[in-house]
């Protein structure tokens, strides 16, 4: 569902390029133009493991089939870091991309250029579905999502257009950074369930009655299993200053 990876000096101008990059290892799909430069399946599959493996850079590949990464297709869908007890830092980027867009392009069906380009270390199977049946597997148990995940699946599913996907990727939606922070005393007893709030909750600096937080439920192994998103503002309309939403 969520192609990605870690931003890498060696091969990244940019955290675009980081998602064009991963996204091709991991799934075949070229996000470059012109459509009549893409090379044929055979040369994609043998780049994806050059440039998995190091062997090649992404840049160099692009280069030498005269292609651009269409970094402008890339709409900006917020920004997540680790709540504070987790181990370590990490930082994400997400993007959102029109499949149909003419940035999507791949010379053999989806199915057959998967591949297993890096042993099944990261992908071993991917479906194209709408946010909506994503969703809807993640109630019925037959996936899992992190809140994350499930909290961009939930704002995609609530809106009506693409026109809509692109006017809160280049508002403050889009440029929210958000810091997930467990609601004291929500965590319970047994902690198969909790609260983590997310920046403009009245616990973070938002007005006084603004939810902006997420019960989740969890297994013994720290699987989540089921979650609750409470935003009862107009994403569109209602997204405070962004000073006010970085207050903790």
């Amino acid at each position: 569902v969520f192609p990605g990876g870690n931003y890498d000096k060696n091969q990244d101008a940019s955290l675009q390029m980081t998602a064009i990059r991963e996204t091709f290892e991991e799934s075949g799909l070229l996000l470059a133009s012109p459509a009549s430069a893409i090379p044929d399946g055979t040369v994609m599959e043998a780049a994806r493991h050059a440039i998995h493996s190091q062997k090649r850079t992404f840049a160099t590949f692009l280069e030498e089939h005269k292609l651009e990464a269409d970094v402008d297709a890339l709409l900006p869908f917020t920004e997540w870091i680790t709540p504070i007890e987790a181990p370590r830092y990490v930082g994400t980027t997400n993007f959102n991309l029109f499949r149909t867009s003419n940035a999507y392009h791949a010379p053999l069906t989806f199915h057959e250029q998967l591949g297993d380009v890096d042993g099944g270390q990261e992908v071993i199977s991917a479906r194209f579905l709408t946010p909506a049946a994503w969703l809807s597997e993640f109630r019925q148990g037959k996936i899992t999502f992190m809140p994350p995940q499930y909290y961009i699946l939930h704002t995609l599913a609530g809106l009506a257009s693409r026109a809509q996907v692109a006017e809160l990727a280049h508002g403050n939606f889009g440029k929210m950074v958000m810091n997930p922070r467990r609601l004291p005393g929500s965590l319970s007893a047994d902690g198969s369930s909790g609260i983590l709030t997310y920046e403009g909750d009245e616990t973070r600096g938002g007005s006084k009655g603004r939810l902006h937080r997420a019960q989740c439920t969890f297994t013994k192994r720290g699987i989540t299993t089921k979650i609750e998103l409470q935003r009862n503002f107009d994403i569109f309309t209602e997204i405070e200053r962004l000073e006010e939403l970085s207050k903790l």
